[in-house]
């Protein structure tokens, strides 16, 4: 329980105490065993010091104090009731023996300190009413009245000792009870944070490298076809094959080193942003598909995580178009401001091919609708009316 307070009201008293309080609660019967025999060691001394019944008699009484005590934590109740009927017994013998009376106090304790308080308040009046029948008789109603007294005041001190001991050990177990949960709550809320971070891994690396090897591959393709008619635009091809193999590289890296924490420069390298988006449409337009790049409305500041978005989406809707479309002739990104929101739209005027965008593994289309609903906006897609594939995204957010 680290790390959560305890009241000082709740601190034990006697601190030096507390191995034998937790000696007794992990081994309940050992101690009430021990109880039992000091309660055998007062009775010897009594009986041996003045007069009482006879001793077979007092064998008896003790024998029943003892078995009573052993099991007081497991019956309080009918440990109360045997110490009770006990004292009564002896009192309306005019025998006066002090064991007992220890002994129905130490049942009122237990009771107290083990049952509900209603019950217990029950049984703490039941023992006072007996303890004033048993030391009324004869004395006169002065006497009467201060046994009355006393009885009620060392039971009520004993009911209000179990009351305490058994509020401080269900203060105690709430605060384990806490405890417990807190740290329950921490390692559920790291498993959390540990899957969200791996699903930005997993957006961040899907988004670098199939952007690129989708590049490549087109920029390979041309290259090859280009060979047999044109060197010089097969060697430019090929320039771009490695100039965006390197690029792709250098993104890697700089992920992994944030990463892993090392480094001094790629962890404060800026994320991709809106306007990157230039860099994207020249590595498009470097495969053979023209591609625009317009913006419209008046440019208001984003935060980074919003461009981000924008960017990431609009990459992996050109990259969908380099894989997925048919013979397409144009690519289009056009960017609209519209303070407070911004919307992005791709689009293309190919034929869609028989594979699906969204794969199972969440990336594609369904990456592309949790990156801009992490920023409060949406992605939609589908065919357009006169041919081809539209990605329009709606991300919000000044900065």
């Amino acid at each position: 329980m680290t790390g959560v307070p305890i009241d000082p009201a709740f601190r034990p008293a006697w601190p030096g105490l507390e191995p034998l309080r937790a000696w007794a609660r992990q081994h309940p019967l050992p101690a009430d065993l021990l109880l039992a025999f000091g309660v055998l060691g007062l009775s010897l001394v009594v009986g041996a010091q003045g007069p009482g019944p006879a001793r077979q008699f007092l064998a008896a009484v003790v024998a029943v104090l003892l078995a009573a005590l052993t099991f007081r934590r497991r019956f309080p109740l009918t440990v109360l009731a045997v110490t009770t009927a006990v004292a009564l017994t002896l009192g309306l013998l005019g025998t006066s023996f002090p064991p007992t009376t220890v002994a129905v106090l130490v049942a009122v304790y237990t009771v107290a300190a083990h049952r509900d308080r209603y019950r217990v308040a029950a049984a703490a009046a039941t023992v006072v009413a007996l303890s004033a029948a048993d030391l009324g008789g004869d004395t006169g109603l002065a006497v009467f009245v201060a046994h009355l007294v006393f009885g009620t005041a060392i039971v009520t001190a004993a009911f209000a000792l179990g009351v305490t001991v058994r509020t401080r050990r269900a203060y105690l177990a709430s605060l384990h009870d806490r405890a417990v949960r807190a740290e329950r709550e921490r390692d559920q809320e790291s498993q959390i944070a540990a899957a969200r971070e791996r699903a930005r891994i997993a957006r961040e690396m899907h988004d670098i490298i199939a952007h690129n090897l989708s590049v490549m591959i087109a920029l390979a393709d041309g290259a090859a076809f280009a060979a047999r008619t044109d060197a010089g635009q097969a060697e430019a091809a090929a320039k771009h094959v490695s100039a965006t193999g390197r690029q792709a590289l250098d993104e890697m890296h700089r992920l992994l080193s944030v990463l892993r924490g090392t480094g001094e420069d790629s962890p404060r390298a800026p994320q991709p942003g809106i306007d990157d988006i230039d860099d994207l449409v020249e590595q498009v337009r470097a495969t053979g598909l023209p591609a625009t790049w317009t913006v419209t409305g008046r440019r208001f500041p984003l935060p980074p995580t919003v461009e981000l978005a924008v960017y990431r989406v609009a990459q992996e809707a050109l990259t969908n178009v380099l894989k997925h479309a048919v013979a397409p002739t144009s690519a289009k990104i056009h960017l609209t401001y519209e303070d407070p929101l911004v919307t992005l739209e791709v689009l293309d005027d190919g034929r869609p091919a028989p594979v699906p965008v969204t794969t199972s593994d969440g990336h594609g289309l369904g990456g592309m609708r949790e990156r801009a609903s992490i920023t409060g906006g949406a992605v939609e897609a589908g065919p357009r009316a006169g041919g081809g594939w539209l990605v329009r995204g709606r991300f919000g957010g000044r900065a």
